[in-house]
């Protein structure tokens, strides 16, 4: 995908310590997780289940912010 598009410059998995950079610059959380999401997420998460995420990324998310996709799956 081509920077500059709204789409993905890079994905790569980064630590706890670079998730709260990223954080404190103003990044958007997306829980990815479905019904779970209610039960447990981080504080300020969206959720964009992996099914929908495609379709409502642009509607939920500022395009101009860092995003940071996570799954909270503590089974």
């Amino acid at each position: 995908m081509e920077p500059g598009r709204g789409e993905v410059d890079s994905v790569r998995e980064i630590s706890r310590h670079e998730v709260q950079e990223l954080i404190d610059r103003g990044a958007q959380l997306v829980d990815v997780l479905g019904e779970e999401f209610e039960e447990e997420h981080l504080p300020g998460a969206v959720n964009l289940p992996l099914r929908r995420i495609e379709t409502e990324a642009r509607r939920a998310l500022d395009p101009s912010r860092p995003v940071v996709v996570y799954c909270w799956d503590s089974a």
